[in-house]
């Protein structure tokens, strides 16, 4: 199927952007494109016209601090996966990077289109979400910061407003007693998540971050079994806190797909807390 026509802005400054998706009714920010131009067509989106951010200056530098890493929302996948970009997680952005998709879409997908997109089966919202990172939006008002579980409002839906642009996320740096975890599963290599669980053990003190993701809202974490968990709590107390988190994370889910979040998390946990 032939996406619907469209009008195409290639803006060179974020003022320009501002204005182009302000001044158009039914724009749409384009990404990398990887699930967007998909959807064209399919027409299961039909702009009026189609912002492309490609050009913006910014969107793909990496900045380093003591404490955090800022990586820009036009960082590809591909750059992630192949150590372009320093990773503050020991490991974890790279391994989830090079589980996304299929190697020719993860040279063209980029870390904010996805996030942006709020795909619930995504990768990157669920670990950035168990990461504690924060987003960092313009618009034409300035610049904002939103915690990762404040931007994911739903499925598709976040809290950029109209005109508004996704930089970048600040990450925390995890410090050398740290530990982390991620279970992924999908039908087949490259299909979006069944499941995901992931799960950050800071090591400096602060609690523990359990996340399930593709759930069939947004990515969700897991309070009481993170509570649990720093209590030293296992074997059915665990599991127990983590069926609790599961059934408010996703009420409508049958005892198939109960049965999958609890078992990707349990992995995502067992890999955390593994010697």
């Amino acid at each position: 199927m032939k996406p619907p026509a469209f009008d195409y802005a290639r803006p060179a400054t974020l003022p320009e952007a501002f204005a182009a998706l302000l001044g158009t009714e039914g724009a749409m920010a384009l990404g990398g494109g990887q699930s967007l131009l998909p959807m064209l067509g399919l027409r299961v989106a039909a702009p009026s016209l189609l912002v492309d951010l490609a050009r913006l200056p910014g969107l793909r530098e990496v900045t380093e601090t003591a404490a955090r890493i800022r990586i820009g929302a036009g960082v590809t996948h591909a750059a992630i996966e192949d150590g372009v970009v320093a990773d503050p997680s020991r490991g974890m952005l790279r391994r989830v990077a090079a589980g996304i998709a299929y190697r020719a879409v993860r040279n063209f997908g980029t870390i904010g289109g996805a996030v942006a997109l709020a795909d619930p089966a995504a990768d990157w919202p669920a670990c950035l979400l168990a990461l504690d990172a924060v987003a960092i939006i313009a618009g034409p008002d300035g610049e904002r910061r939103l915690p990762l579980e404040a931007l994911l409002l739903g499925a598709y839906t976040t809290a950029l407003e109209a005109g508004e642009i996704l930089l970048g996320f600040d990450v925390p740096r995890l410090g050398a007693a740290s530990r982390w975890g991620w279970c992924k599963l999908a039908r087949k290599q490259g299909a979006y998540a069944d499941s995901i669980g992931a799960v950050v053990l800071p090591g400096d003190g602060a609690p523990p971050r359990i996340v399930l993701g593709a759930t069939t809202s947004r990515p969700a974490l897991l309070p009481h079994a993170a509570a649990a968990l720093a209590r030293g709590e296992a074997g059915a107390t665990l599991r127990d806190a983590l069926l609790g988190d599961i059934e408010a994370a996703e009420p409508d889910a049958d005892s198939y797909r109960r049965r999958c979040h609890l078992a990707t998390v349990q992995r995502a946990i067992a890999q955390a807390t593994s010697a």
